[in-house]
């Protein structure tokens, strides 16, 4: 019994150092008056706590989620808690692909530029089933929504960046990216997989390949693409498992990784610091760069998702041409 529990301290000890191990924060002091910041899933978790920090920097910001009164709630607690009452909340639903078009008609109609896209919506383990569109839940919220919302703001993003200012595009991946399997073409299936966590990890994967693939057709334009990992970080994400799981798993994570303020440190950085509007196509983790797993830097792969990407959003070629504009 001795042994058991000297061994447990000893682990917990252990995942406590290397959680916490050399913490980075985000050190730029930029201002963003004038700028406008867009944050999917900005209403709850690292998006929140991305958007104050964007909102209390003087930024026009623009949150999106599908919950009305999520997202006006959280638009009265950045405005409250940053006194910039330049904060606009907008519906989207990631899962309709109708919903993503109509919402990035609707940024390209009322803005005049944008600076920052911050691809951070995304949902755990929810379940394995398809939406109206045909595609599975996880894998469109996740990845192939932000991917169409991508390509059709591209024009807007262009048109903001210039080359001493480049626009910024960044994925929220994860750790989770490397348990991801290697059959891109299969990640759209329904009941395909035996557990919902490959799912997940495949959508999370699919950020890392799209960063790399987008960054190679954006070429020397005035935008940047690039991926973060926030770490273990404590949010609701875990109580898509089981409300008593992510409680307890919520707890453990405060105590030895990362709280969300500290998870979203990188996204920051990514964000606006000067280097990291000189890369695209990196993957970032404790803000600094660092190498995803190595079936990231496979080429083709990342090209076949890309192909398989455009037909599941049904892009035609025309408007994929119209968003490299």
């Amino acid at each position: 019994m001795y042994v058991l529990i000297a061994t447990s301290i000893a682990v917990l000890y252990f995942l406590h150092v290397i959680g916490k191990r050399i913490p980075r924060f985000c050190t730029s002091k930029k201002r963003l008056d004038g700028k406008t910041v867009l944050v999917t899933g900005g209403t709850m978790g690292l998006g929140l706590q991305a958007a104050i920090d964007f909102a209390n920097r003087g930024a026009r910001l623009i949150i999106a989620c599908p919950f009305k009164n999520e997202g006006m709630n959280a638009k009265q607690e950045i405005e409250a808690r940053t006194s910039n009452k330049n904060v606009i909340f907008k519906l989207l639903d990631l899962s309709s692909l109708q919903s993503v078009r109509g919402f990035a008609a609707d940024i390209l109609r009322s803005e005049d530029r944008l600076d920052i896209l911050v691809n951070n919506a995304g949902v755990g383990t929810v379940g394995d089933f398809a939406t109206a569109d045909g595609m599975n839940f996880i894998m469109q919220v996740n990845y192939y929504g932000h991917f169409l919302l991508t390509l059709l703001l591209l024009p807007l993003l262009k048109k903001t960046g210039t080359q001493s200012e480049r626009s910024r595009i960044v994925n929220m991946s994860s750790i989770m990216h490397r348990l991801a399997l290697s059959d891109v073409t299969n990640y759209n299936k329904i009941g395909y997989y035996w557990f919902n966590f490959f799912i997940y990890s495949n959508s999370k994967f699919c950020f890392v390949l799209f960063a790399r693939e987008l960054s190679k057709r954006l070429n020397d334009s005035n935008v940047v693409v690039n991926c973060v990992d926030p770490g273990f970080v404590a949010t609701n994400i875990y109580h898509s498992v089981n409300v008593v799981f992510g409680i307890v798993v919520n707890i453990l994570i405060n105590l030895f990784f990362n709280n969300p303020w500290e998870g979203v440190q990188t996204t920051l950085s990514v964000s606006l610091d000067e280097e990291a509007g000189r890369v695209s196509g990196k993957y970032f983790r404790n803000c600094k760069i660092t190498r995803p797993r190595k079936m990231a830097y496979d080429d083709a792969k990342a090209e076949l998702l890309w192909k398989d990407s455009v037909k599941l959003v049904k892009l035609s070629d025309e408007e994929v041409e119209q968003c490299f504009k």
